[in-house]
């Protein structure tokens, strides 16, 4: 199983929406499918050809052995991971790959943006669907950082909301809700408060105790969102 290669470029070609190297690794001539941000810099010579490193997906089939080169292992392992759900193939995961990085990926995932994810080729809502379930599991730790970081920025801008969290904080400690699952549905839940200011919906202190405890309730698989 080849899982990482280290050699010199001798070609690079484009089969429809397919992109490829020949790398010579000590003397063998590796063909290997690559992502298309990879292949144009190559071709605007902002990739050196004297020597290229990929981080290599082995499939091997009946007929067949198929390369897929990656510039980071981060890519690699997205690329696994999407070819775990099912219905999705490699194709389709290095198109995924092809369009966006693992950065925006997720960004869609948390803002549950499914009409980006089913502009690339081969993917319609219901797989856009199974993808969102699948992904935001496996990434929920990203999501909750990116949330975690928009509620600080949001509560530094909104001095009377903040004290409103600090009074909810209190509370909720006060009812012996532990301090690590008040942790954990405060992003949410300040994320919703952000949607309601946009509204000019008033919020009061009853209300928000109220919708914090109807988090706390739930399944901790249902927190993250």
């Amino acid at each position: 199983m080849i899982s990482w290669i280290s050699g010199k470029l001798v070609e690079s070609w484009q089969t429809n929406q397919k992109f490829f190297v020949l790398i010579n690794c000590q003397g063998l001539g590796y063909e290997i499918q690559i992502l298309e941000p990879f292949f144009l810099k190559l071709k605007t010579n902002q990739i050196t050809s004297e020597k290229i490193v990929l981080w290599i997906k082995h499939i091997k089939k009946e007929d067949s052995d198929l390369l897929f080169g990656f510039a980071t292992k981060d890519q690699k392992n997205f690329f696994n991971d999407i070819l775990e759900i099912r219905g999705i193939g490699s194709q389709i995961g290095m198109g995924i790959l092809n369009k966006f990085s693992i950065k925006e990926i997720i960004d869609a995932i948390n803002c549950q943006n499914k009409k980006l994810i089913c502009s690339v080729p081969g993917i319609g809502q219901k797989m856009a669907e199974r993808l969102f379930l699948e992904l935001k599991n496996k990434f929920k730790n990203d999501i909750y950082k990116h949330e975690k970081k928009h509620a600080n920025e949001f509560l530094n801008q909104n001095i009377e909301i903040n004290k409103m969290i600090d009074d909810l904080l209190l509370t909720l400690q006060s009812l012996n809700y532990k301090k690590k699952e008040i942790n954990t549905i405060l992003p949410v839940i300040i994320k919703e408060l952000d949607i309601s200011s946009k509204k000019e919906n008033n919020l009061s202190f009853e209300n928000l105790l109220k919708l914090a405890m109807n988090y706390l309730e739930k399944d901790s698989s249902n927190i993250v969102r």
